[in-house]
């Protein structure tokens, strides 16, 4: 997710995102109720997604962790890098069993993109232009997702409106195939 900031005055091009503003790109990954388990919020906005993630220590640990499905795996668009811990959906679909699989990982991506939602409407700070140092804004980001948390926590109610998260499914990742092995071997034994 991409949290708009004004303009800085060092390194200006590279908080321009792919749609034109200048932002700090976040990346989150949450858990089924919404709470986030990693945030890192410190790339300019131009910083690609899959960049951000292999150059999280997060990846560093699961490639050097997870060895099965049992391990788990993380569903991420289509912007990510098939990997044997990262599912992506398959861009053409050929078969029912594909178009199901497809279908699940949207279902199970939703969370994410409703965390994203309800955490800019908690604070709505993360929905106009930040007026700050890239580095200051950073650390309200990290502050908001913590809070965040803690109003998951103690079940703090959220007020009116609704601010829907942003997909990027716009971008399609075209690198290696790496994961696809174990994508097939999922659709295969769940939805076919």
């Amino acid at each position: 997710m991409h949290i708009r900031i004004q303009a800085p005055n060092k390194n200006e091009n590279s908080y321009v995102n792919r749609k034109g503003f200048h932002s700090i790109n976040v990346q989150g990954i949450c858990n089924h109720e919404g709470l986030f388990t990693n945030i890192v919020a410190r790339w300019p906005g131009s910083t690609h997604d899959s960049f951000m993630f292999r150059s999280s220590n997060l990846c560093s640990y699961i490639e050097e962790n997870h060895h099965s499905l049992d391990d788990g795996i993380l569903p991420g668009d289509s912007g990510y890098a098939l990997r044997p811990f990262m599912m992506t959906p398959y861009i053409n679909p050929s078969t029912p069993a594909q178009v199901a699989y497809n279908d699940a990982h949207c279902k199970t991506r939703v969370i994410i993109e409703q965390t994203f939602g309800h955490w800019k409407r908690r604070f709505h700070v993360l929905h106009s232009e930040i007026r700050m140092a890239p580095e200051k804004v950073c650390i309200i980001i990290g502050a908001c997702a913590v809070l965040h948390n803690i109003a998951i926590f103690l079940s703090e109610p959220m007020e009116d409106g609704d601010v829907g998260g942003e997909a990027n499914e716009d971008y399609v990742y075209c690198g290696p195939n790496q994961g696809q092995a174990v994508r097939n071997h999922i659709t295969q034994t769940y939805f076919s």
